[in-house]
């Protein structure tokens, strides 16, 4: 077990690759704590992931609430006593052409994205400082490498949390602390569902392995790097992608 007693917060937990993170960590050993918008489903995972043998503890946290973050945090403290691994797991998309994009909407995107990511580090980051230890892994996107058609507001925040933890690197890798990010490529989530068929082919064509990711294989690297295995992986944003960008 890579990750035993390790305590993680697992923001945007309740779903898709957030989820798969959450069971991933759980069969790793680590304490889970599942934060996201939704308690009563927040609730149900939690449930799931005991039922698998693991640890767990559930939080509904808007990442745009300080207040709420702090709540979860200091629960947690009093807990278990530390805070080990934070994965700022939690985003949205509000897709929309500059021409066309509306300040409310680029705005909603940064607030949970970006500032959202800021918060939930501050939160935990005097934690890891006194603990001498602490990981923080940012779920950035192929799309915070290369950009992508519609999506100025979310691009910005997949660059910028790359530049967050690039920073932190810096800042806190002299005490204990190492941050990651990951830039995950097309990953089969729920969100698919209300695609066209045509439009996931077209996806799946673009990938030199032709076919998307499983949230679980996301969920690996996550594991991966909040483990001691990747003790001197720090600053770093590692694509899985399936080849996407070749």
């Amino acid at each position: 077990m890579r990750l035993k007693g390790k305590v993680s917060i697992i923001t945007g937990g309740a779903s898709g690759i957030g989820k798969a993170t959450a069971e991933k960590f759980v069969k790793e050993g680590a304490i889970v704590a599942v934060c996201d918008l939704n308690l009563d489903v927040v609730n149900a995972v939690v449930e799931e992931l005991k039922a698998l043998g693991g640890e767990a503890v559930g939080y509904q946290v808007n990442v745009t609430d300080k207040a709420q973050i702090a709540d979860m945090v200091g629960d947690l403290k009093a807990r278990f006593g530390r805070i080990d691994v934070l994965v700022n797991n939690a985003g949205i998309v509000m897709d929309a052409q500059l021409i066309k994009m509306t300040d409310d909407q680029f705005d909603k995107v940064i607030d949970i994205n970006l500032k959202g990511v800021y918060n939930c580090a501050r939160a935990v980051v005097d934690t890891m400082v006194e603990q001498g230890s602490g990981v923080i892994l940012n779920a950035s996107s192929v799309v915070g490498v290369y950009g992508n058609f519609g999506q100025t507001n979310y691009a910005a925040t997949k660059f910028g949390v790359i530049g967050f933890v690039k920073t932190w690197a810096k800042e806190l890798g002299k005490k204990g602390i190492r941050a990651n990010a990951v830039c995950p490529g097309f990953v089969a989530t729920p969100i698919l569902k209300s695609m066209p068929e045509k439009v996931i082919q077209a996806m799946e064509d673009k990938v030199p392995m032709k076919r998307m990711a499983d949230p679980a294989e996301i969920a690996n690297v996550y594991a991966f790097l909040a483990s001691d295995e990747a003790s001197y992986i720090n600053g770093a944003a590692i694509e899985v992608t399936g080849g996407l960008t070749l």
